[in-house]
């Protein structure tokens, strides 16, 4: 203890001399991110009762709770891509999880920006963006980077994050667990008997025992966000310094981490502005504020409080400092590609309401990614859908499709589980959403209407953020009413499918064979079409067809083009495939080897997933 408060007073000594260093006129504010993982709202001052949170409930109490923050994308690397950059990542190419895009010249982390205005910039110590670290970004990142590093009379923009609380921790080893929670009291400790079990959750044993061992760790994560604060306290810094709080995404619990329903998208956010930056604070300590807040408008804000110019290329909206904008009517967020598996969702949300639209309802809300699959509830949870026990809300998650559109009103539903989208109560609610959904995509750019291998493709040489308003590339008006049939096209429909297919762009064409591949048994009619779209250029539309073929009985001639594109160079395409081969049941099993084939080391995490999925089929044919 005595070596510890030595070096607090070596960093104090050392803070306040820096501190004293700073002309009076290049006073500016330090700027400290704590950022938690995987948890929603779940915090004694956002009203839980169920939750332990004296620090942050302490903290909330001196600063200011943000009661509408939501995340982009309900999982951590597109809204990391998203934080960092203020763009959307459907503009960067780097929705899918875990995939590996570019920036282009002109897109620069706001930390860059902030480095070129005096500040020192520390990241101890996660990315996590998508795409790799610009050396330009921070002065330091890793575990030792430490916002007492700075130069004596710089400012310091510094991010810590908190690991704690992820997903992977409520299932830890026993070992593991007792570390990560030694200090919680008898107190402490949540007792699953009482654990509040949402509605979409089975309340049995397993979800009970997930859900109080969450909570656990959420206070594990408020002691070590206590001891951040007293070092910013000891150090001399807190009275220079506005203090973010906020997670990455919401619970790390099945069903809701991935997923983009009020839960997986709605965070905590608290700021705390010192008195001598009284004027930059948006009401007073302890006051809660219902403005609409979104990642996007994250790197702009960080930019206002320091007193630097919003460069025009950013999508967000300040939302404190002097070049804060006016409060937003909605927020946008979306689910592409989620670890091994692909779909499409694109979200809008205003004050009250959120609307969902499902780009590809032919795909369930329970895929399985391997990573989720290990998380005692969703192994209870699939094994009470396998026997058929399931009812109300909790079965929504196995149905076999989804429909093309949701929307719940997020007052009186707030687990977003009756879905208003046939309520003829809410049709002009309905039609309003959707409207904004698609001048959405079309003002940003978005990409996510592109197969992504083919949009990756065609940024080569350029970079997908050039390709999204590129109206040849990204046509989107096309895609997005190519997509809008596809989804809810009925049997009378199978001839302006097979138009589609006629298509010169190979990405309308893919979607008009989504459309068929939806359909199933009742487009037969097309399946002359669908053979011949097996020999397409584009790769996706041939797995797409496969699929089609598949589902109308020609499974047979499907099987070759299946087993090609085992063997493909594009990370992306096997990922595709062993998706394909996963729907084609028995059958699949003959193209073991193939599938096999498919690994490759992995040396980019899209590598990694077609590796985990492949592993995944051969341990299942494997079986008895």
């Amino acid at each position: 203890m005595a070596a510890v408060n030595f070096r607090i007073v070596l960093i104090g000594l050392a803070a306040a001399c820096a501190e004293a260093a700073r002309s009076a006129a290049d006073r500016r504010p330090n700027i400290l991110w704590l950022t938690a993982e995987d948890i929603g709202p779940n915090l004694g001052c956002f009203g839980d009762t169920y939750a332990v949170t004296p620090a942050l409930d302490r903290l909330a109490e001196e600063g200011v709770r943000y009661t509408r923050c939501f995340g982009i994308a309900g999982v951590c690397a597109p809204n990391r891509s998203c934080l960092i950059t203020g763009v959307y990542p459907w503009r960067l190419g780097s929705q899918g999880m875990r995939t590996v895009t570019w920036l282009p010249p002109e897109v620069v982390c706001f930390t860059e920006l902030l480095r070129r205005a005096g500040y020192y910039c520390v990241n101890n110590a996660k990315t996590d963006y998508n795409f790799p670290v610009p050396k330009e970004a921070w002065d330091e990142c890793g575990p030792t980077a430490h916002w007492t590093n700075a130069p004596p009379g710089r400012p310091f923009f510094a991010v810590f994050n908190y690991e704690v609380c992820h997903e992977g921790q409520i299932r830890a080893t026993p070992e593991r667990r007792a570390a990560n929670t030694a200090r919680l009291t008898p107190a402490h400790r949540r007792d699953p008997d009482t654990a509040p079990v949402p509605p979409y959750h089975p309340d049995v044993p397993e979800v009970r025992q997930d859900w109080a061992r969450y909570y656990e760790n959420i206070t594990a994560m408020d002691y070590q966000i206590g001891d951040r604060l007293r070092e910013l306290e000891w150090c001399g810094a807190a009275g220079n310094t506005i203090v973010f709080f906020f997670s990455d995404n919401g619970p790390g619990m099945p069903g809701v981490k991935q997923w983009v329903w009020n839960d997986g998208l709605h965070v905590p956010l608290i700021v705390r502005v010192p008195e001598s930056w009284r004027a930059l604070a948006p009401a007073a300590p302890g006051e809660a504020l219902d403005r609409l807040v979104s990642f996007v408008d994250f790197a702009p804000t960080m930019l206002s409080l320091a007193g630097v110019d919003i460069p025009p290329w950013m999508q967000g909206m300040a939302f404190l400092g002097p070049r804060a904008g006016p409060p937003r009517e909605y927020v946008y967020a979306g689910r592409d590609r989620m670890a091994e598996r692909f779909d499409c969702v694109r979200v809008v949300r205003d004050g009250r309401y959120q609307y969902l639209r499902n780009f590809m309802p032919q795909l369930p809300w329970s895929q399985v990614v391997s990573y989720t699959e290990a998380m005692p509830t969703m192994r209870a949870w699939r094994a009470l859908a396998e026997f058929g026990r399931l009812s109300g809300p909790a079965a929504r998650y196995f149905e076999p499709v989804k429909p093309p559109e949701e929307l719940y009103d997020c007052e009186a539903d707030p687990r977003n589980v009756n879905n208003l989208a046939s309520s003829p109560e809410h049709r002009e609610t309905l039609a309003r959403l959707r409207g904004r959904c698609e001048g959405w995509m079309r003002e940003t750019g978005d990409l996510g209407l592109l197969p992504e291998g083919e949009m990756f493709r065609r940024a080569a040489g350029r970079s997908p953020w050039a390709i999204g308003v590129d109206a040849r590339l990204n046509p989107l008006p096309e895609l997005l009413e190519a997509s809008r049939l596809a989804a809810v096209a009925g049997p009378a429909d199978v001839p302006a499918l097979v138009q589609l297919l006629q298509h010169p762009d190979a990405a309308v064409r893919w979607w008009g064979v989504v459309g068929l591949w939806r359909l199933r048994r009742e487009a037969a009619p097309a399946a002359g079409f669908l053979r011949r779209a097996l020999r397409d250029s584009c790769p996706e539309l041939r797995l797409a067809a496969a699929d089609a073929c598949c589902e109308i009985g020609r499974m047979e001639e499907a099987v070759p083009f299946v087993q090609s594109a085992l063997a493909h160079p594009e990370a992306l395409v096997r990922l595709a495939a062993l998706n394909v081969v996963d729907r084609m049941g028995p059958v699949g099993q003959r193209l073991m080897q193939a599938v096999s084939g498919a690994r490759r080391p992995g040396q980019t995490p899209v590598e990694e997933y077609v590796n985990r999925l492949a592993n995944d089929l051969l341990k299942r044919w494997s079986e008895p």
